[in-house]
């Protein structure tokens, strides 16, 4: 292999375990449950506090962990990232009880956060033209095929040999990646960088997005009846109003407000907010539709999304190489509204859509029925296609947009965007989904108090009650909640694609600093 395809095998194993390990762990969570012994924590809520922990301090720390990327060297953070996440994957991996368990995963979170806006940095340091978009392109093809092996690889594991291997997977892709970081990729660094660390910024941009993660995150767990929800959400809002005040006061900001002068930069952005809170529709509420209402087996619903997802992995590549020779504009326009039609294919799926229930005495059970291959393969391969166009296209758009000094922040502003986005847009979806869902009931069901906190508990939007009198009423109500909230996943996408096509510019030329040229420092030789 030549140098170049070390340091993108480097940057796709950082950032692709890390992606790994946020699905890999969901199908281990019902052994984990069973198996570690708890001190305080309730078996549901050690299970959630296992998985949301790892995903709330890597969201919350990515903006951080961009800037310190950028200001003490990409190949040293990257490498100590790597190291990091392998050690907190064996603390996992020999954790002793669920609140242990939950501790070594804020840990594993805060290591990953170093590796993803790590992992575009070093793309962008040592990819130019057409190579950097293939190279953004393999990036995010592999970053789908994470996303679709990791509950297969970890229900395999977890049968097979242990939830606790779910974890020591990583430890043998972390020591390719930090091998071929150590040997191949040579240390970068901006010259005229901040004397100074923005430390205080950092904690502002940690409280912002963590609150808004974790307030949101909460707040729907409880159905929004707990207030420690709003609290906690009202606090992030506060932190990211506070943040550009602080910028504009700091004598060197942690993000500096150049940044948003670039227009590419602020567009990318605010689509990457809006698309990205669409993508909740897909890879949320249609595997709980298929599971909850029609009643899809587990593995099945993980099944039913992979067709689609395939072009992504496929053809990412190239379409990434293609934005950069002929610029992202069109294809972060028509990328949107592919995915924006495809969405919209699920509105027609009917509450009678016959389940796929892959049972294990039933060999002929493990062939899709008829209603998969009309009601749900042609939205997913639609989606699929829109993905395709969109993604390595909006990577190079972003990543061209700022200053090679700036790269590993840059990046991290979007990756947090894009954790944060879901969230806020699940919220919102959710409010519309249980409002209609409840109101439908309440149409269909009467002399039955529907608003009720006893009947809340027993009936629920995407999920089978177990009252069978209910069953066929409640299955009517959730299909037609899960398709007002495609409706608004199209909307947002359609919102995203507008955006693209007004506001991207077609210019190949990197930003420069205020004050002439930008000035890269990078040595070549290994550290």
């Amino acid at each position: 292999m030549t140098t170049k395809r070390w340091i993108l095998a480097a940057a796709v194993l950082g950032s692709g375990i890390v992606f790994l390990d946020s699905t890999v762990v969901n199908v281990a969570l019902p052994r984990i449950g069973r198996d570690l012994p708890r001190f305080f924590l309730g078996v549901l809520e050690g299970q959630s506090y296992v998985y949301n922990a790892y995903l709330l301090t890597l969201s919350a720390l990515l903006i951080l962990a961009g800037a310190v990327n950028d200001f003490y060297g990409r190949k040293r953070t990257f490498l100590l990232g790597l190291l990091g996440f392998g050690m907190t994957s064996v603390l996992c991996g020999f954790a002793p009880n669920m609140e242990l368990l939950v501790l070594f995963r804020v840990l594993q979170g805060a290591t990953g956060a170093l590796l993803v806006p790590g992992s575009l940095a070093l793309i962008t340091a040592n990819f130019s033209g057409e190579d950097q978009g293939r190279a953004f392109g393999t990036w995010a093809g592999a970053s789908g095929a994470t996303t679709i092996l990791g509950p297969l690889i970890g229900g395999l594991l977890v049968d097979t040999v242990s939830w606790r291997a779910a974890f020591f997977i990583n430890v043998p892709l972390v020591a390719v990646a930090a091998w071929a970081t150590w040997k191949h990729v040579p240390e970068s660094r901006a010259e005229g960088k901040a004397p100074t660390f923005d430390w205080i910024g950092a904690a502002i941009v940690a409280i912002s997005v963590g609150g808004l993660a974790f307030g949101t995150i909460y707040g729907q767990q409880r159905a929004w009846r707990d207030p420690l929800g709003y609290a906690i959400l009202a606090f992030g809002v506060l932190a990211t109003v506070a943040l550009p005040w602080w910028m504009m006061r700091a004598k060197h900001p942690l993000i500096p407000l150049e940044l948003f002068r670039s227009r590419n930069f602020t567009v990318t952005n605010i689509s990457t907010l809006l698309i990205y809170g669409a993508l909740y529709v897909t890879f949320y509420y249609v595997g709980l539709f298929q599971q909850g209402t029609l009643g899809y087996a587990a593995a099945a619903a993980g099944a039913a999304g992979i067709p689609g997802t395939l072009f992504l992995i496929f053809f990412s590549s190239r379409f990434g190489s293609l934005a950069a020779k002929y610029g992202p504009r069109v294809f972060m326009a028509v990328g949107p509204a592919i995915m924006a039609l495809g969405v919209l294919l699920y509105a027609r799926v009917p509450a009678s859509s016959t389940p796929w229930k892959l049972q294990p005495d039933n060999p002929s059970t493990y062939l899709p029925p008829l209603a998969y291959f009309t009601d749900f393969l042609p939205a997913s391969i639609i989606f699929g296609l829109g993905i395709m166009v969109m993604v390595a296209p909006l990577t190079t758009a972003l990543m061209t947009s700022v200053p090679v000094r700036h790269s590993g922040l840059g990046s991290a502003i979007n990756n947090a965007i894009s954790r944060v986005g879901p969230q806020l847009a699940g919220a919102v979806i959710f409010v519309f989904l249980t409002a209609n869902f409840y109101a439908t009931l309440a149409s269909r069901l009467t002399g039955v108090d529907v608003s009720s906190e006893s009947f809340r508990n027993r009936v629920s939007p995407l999920n089978t009650p177990s009252d069978p009198s209910l069953v066929s009423v409640v299955r009517d109500a959730s299909t037609s909640s899960f398709h007002l909230a495609v409706l608004v996943g199209a909307g947002l996408l359609l919102a995203g694609a507008i955006v693209n096509a007004v506001g991207i510019q077609n210019r190949a030329d990197r930003p420069r600093e205020a004050g002439g040229a930008e000035q890269e420092a990078v040595s070549a030789t290994s550290a």
